[in-house]
């Protein structure tokens, strides 16, 4: 399954060009733009299994480093400072990485 399933590609491209610069990368204002917030929690599931490249039921920080490019693999990665910034934002228990429903959680907020 790929994101282009779930989301617009039109959407996908918009959100991308809104972080293109270093240290743009605003999660929440990332997925409301490529409109996974509008989505069904089913479908915001389907994302954070595409998005946990390792099929370890957790995104962890190396794997968010490159979040951006399982939308478009010709997409920048993130920078240290906004990898850490993610992580904050979604790891609501500080175990260093997020679950499905601390994803779920930020998607809908």
């Amino acid at each position: 399954m790929s994101l282009s399933s779930i989301l617009s590609a039109d959407a996908i491209d918009s959100a991308l060009k809104e972080c293109q610069a270093p240290d743009s990368f605003c999660p929440k204002r990332f997925f409301k733009t490529c409109g996974l917030n509008k989505k069904s929690p089913q479908d915001v599931k389907k994302v954070f299994g595409i998005l946990d490249d390792d099929a370890s039921g957790f995104i962890e920080e190396e794997e968010l480093k490159f979040i951006l490019q399982r939308f478009n693999p010709g997409a920048r990665v993130l920078t240290d400072k906004e990898t850490k910034a993610f992580m904050c934002a979604a790891d609501d228990d500080s175990d260093g990485r997020i679950g499905a429903e601390e994803f779920q959680a930020m998607i809908s907020s």
